[in-house]
């Protein structure tokens, strides 16, 4: 039965969030919000609801370990299993831009939130609030730069969303909202049932399977794109993900609800969160050695063969 709640959430948390991000965009184009802003903030925005309401719902149910592990293991799932597997599969070239305001911010916010946690073992509301703005800060500058920044976030908003009717809009965002509503209540009791039926903490199972499941269509479509052999990936788009788990998922979460540390799972400051730390910070040495501004398949297989050990030693 738990394994079954949450295949079932996941699926529900993954239409939710596909019927919301068409709606968004297509209200989007309604208020004449312009490409460029919806790409990197409604789109952006959007695509993390999922990851947000599963940390909302494991806040409000007192199972933190869940928030905190999905955002953890997402990220290092992002760079280990989906860029390793998609670079393993067709060798990506990288954006020399990619490490003058994406990168920075991914480690400056991946720092940030382990000094909060270190601090108190608590991301409260203020600290909440303070990455949240930092996001806003972020997308404001990101904006005001170049197109060319931009150009993968503009690809990803569908033009023909611009004409359609206000029903398909409203029926879109109650499917969207009742999809990630009940996905979120499903996965995270059905998380709580496997980790009690396999004897793992809850925070084990948020850091892997969930955090697997969460990042499963992002890697459907990076590996569909490589194997047709058009442009893979974006690496900003990962980063951007990154950086928008944890300002915008940790961030919201911790003002509406503060979360703290398990006592019982030590691992999450002592191992796992320096783990999504090293992944973010191996990526300027990995594209500038020794062939720069690409990621080939030894560099892939190096990222993935990472993230089996990381799955293997969250697990044990």
């Amino acid at each position: 039965m738990s394994i079954f709640l949450v295949i079932v959430g996941l699926a529900s948390l993954v239409i939710g969030g596909d019927f919301l991000v068409r709606a968004s965009v297509g209200l989007s184009f309604k208020l004449k919000i312009s490409k460029l802003v919806i790409g990197m903030t409604v789109v952006s925005f959007a695509t993390s609801a999922p990851e947000l309401l599963v940390s909302l719902q494991a806040a409000f149910d007192g199972v933190t370990d869940i928030a905190l592990g999905n955002v953890i293991g997402s990220n290092i799932a992002n760079i280990g299993l989906v860029l390793g597997i998609t670079a393993i599969i067709s060798p990506l070239s990288v954006d020399r831009d990619f490490y003058k305001l994406n990168w920075p911010m991914m480690m400056l916010v991946s720092f940030a939130l382990y000094v909060f946690l270190k601090n108190d073992e608590l991301l409260s509301a203020i600290e909440g609030a303070i990455l949240f703005i930092a996001l806003i800060l972020f997308l404001i500058i990101l904006i005001r730069s170049s197109r060319k920044l931009t150009k993968a976030r503009l690809e990803e908003v569908d033009d023909t969303l611009a004409v359609v009717s206000n029903f398909k809009i409203v029926a879109w965002l109650l499917i969207g909202a009742a999809g990630l509503y009940f996905g979120s209540e499903w996965l995270v009791e059905g998380a709580k049932q496997l980790a009690t039926a396999v004897g793992v903490s809850d925070y084990a199972i948020s850091v892997t399977v969930i955090a697997i499941g969460t990042s499963v269509p992002e890697l459907a479509a990076s590996v569909i794109a490589a194997l047709k052999k058009e442009k893979a990936i974006s690496l900003g788009n990962l980063i951007g993900s990154n950086i928008f788990n944890i300002a915008s998922v940790l961030g919201l979460t911790a003002i509406i609800k503060p979360i703290a540390v398990n006592p019982n799972t030590p691992e999450i400051l002592s191992t796992n969160i320096f783990w999504m730390i090293a992944f973010a910070a191996v990526l300027v040495p990995l594209i500038l050695v020794p062939k720069k501004f690409e990621i080939d398949r030894l560099k892939g297989i190096l990222l993935f063969g990472a993230y089996i050990v990381f799955i293997v030693l969250a697990l044990k």
